[in-house]
Parts: C-alpha cells; structure tokens; sequence
C-alpha cells in the first residue's frame, strides 16, 4: 500500500455491505429508508499511524463512528483515515 498514516491516523478499508438493505421479498431499500439510531461502522486496518499511544494494529478488525475520519480512494478502493481516538473497539 502506498499511503502511510502520521502521528496517531489510522487507515481503515470499510466493509461492504453486501444486500443488508433487501427485504425478504427482493426490494432494495435506500440508506434513507432504515429505521433507529446510526450505526457504528465496521472495517479492516491497513495501516497505523506512528504514535506510541496506538494500540491498534495492522490486519485488525475494527468498529469506528459512522461520520468519522475522511474518506479516500487509491487505486479504486475505498479508504477512511481516522484518528485513534475514534476507534470505538476491536473486533476478536
């Protein structure tokens, strides 16, 4: 990967989602028409920033707020840098 994050940033590839709006009948519903609260997002690290105080590491699955960090695009793929301190868990 040629992006390399500084200080405390994280690289983060989102997860697809993958038919999670399809009713059982086949319908396709838009992100507007879900119901509740927002949801926390899910995502693989890519890459670590070099602070002393990420714990995160490379590889590891992680859950992060659904309007935080800023989006990239390299090489057709999606990427979300984000600070640690909105790194909500580790996925085990």
């Amino acid at each position: 990967m040629n992006i390399q994050p500084l200080k405390d940033n994280i690289v983060v590839s989102p997860e697809k989602e993958t038919g999670k709006n399809k009713t059982e009948t086949g319908i396709y519903l838009p992100e507007t028409a879900e119901s509740g609260s927002e949801k926390p997002q899910i995502g693989k690290v890519i890459e670590v920033g070099s602070s002393d105080e990420i714990v995160i590491k490379k590889g590891d699955k992680v859950i992060y707020n659904k309007y935080s960090g800023t989006e990239v695009s390299l090489k057709n793929e999606d990427y979300l840098i984000v600070k640690n301190e909105d790194i909500l868990a580790v996925i085990k």
